[in-house]
C-alpha cells in the first residue's frame, strides 16, 4: 500500500521547529517494499524487528517508525536499533508524540518527529523548542562534566 502525506495534514519537528512537509510518497510495510523496486521510504510499524529492515538500507533514504499511543515507546527501541545496525540516513518518529518525548526521540536516534496539524495545535512549536536537548541532555553527561563519573 502507498501512502502520500502532504503538508496539509502534518507538521515535521526538528531542533529547529515546525515545518511543512512536501509531498511524500513510502511503502507501508516490508512486503509492500519488496514488491517496488523503486521506494527510497518506507514505514513501518514499531514492532518489526530491525534485522528485516536492515537488508534494504542501501536503498533507503528515510525510515518512518509509527507510534499509535504516547505510551507505546517500542519505536524508540526499534530507532535504537536501526542506528546500531548502521542506518545512518534520515530517521523519522510519526504518529502520536508529545513533546516531552522529543528529547527520548533524539536520543534514540530520531532525526525528526512528524504529528497531525491538530496535534500540533494542541501542543505548539514553543512546547516542542522547549524540549530540544542541549549538550548535557541526560544526567549521565551532567555527573561527567562535573567530574563526578568517570
Amino acid at each position: 500500500m502507498t501512502e502520500t502525506l502532504t503538508h496539509d495534514d502534518y507538521v515535521r519537528i526538528t531542533d529547529d521547529g515546525f515545518s511543512e512537509l512536501t509531498k511524500l510518497v513510502m511503502e507501508e510495510g516490508l512486503d509492500a517494499l519488496l514488491a517496488d523496486d523503486m521506494a527510497q521510504a518506507l514505514l513501518v510499524a514499531n514492532d518489526v524487528p530491525a534485522k528485516d529492515i536492515a537488508p534494504h538500507f542501501e536503498r533507503l533514504e528515510l525510515i518512518a517508525i509509527t507510534f499509535p499511543s504516547f505510551a507505546d515507546g517500542r519505536g524508540f527501541s526499534l530507532a535504537t536499533e536501526l542506528r546500531r545496525l548502521g542506518f545512518d540516513k534520515r530517521l523519522q518518529a510519526r504518529g502520536h508524540l508529545i513533546a516531552d518525548q522529543y528529547p527520548n526521540a533524539r536520543r534514540a536516534g530520531f532525526d525528526e518527529v512528524v504529528i497531525t496539524k491538530e496535534l500540533a495545535k494542541r501542543q505548539p512549536e514553543a512546547q516542542w523548542l522547549a524540549h530540544v536537548p542541549g549538550d548535557n541532555e541526560t544526567y549521565q553527561m551532567r555527573l561527567q562534566q562535573a567530574g563526578k563519573v568517570a
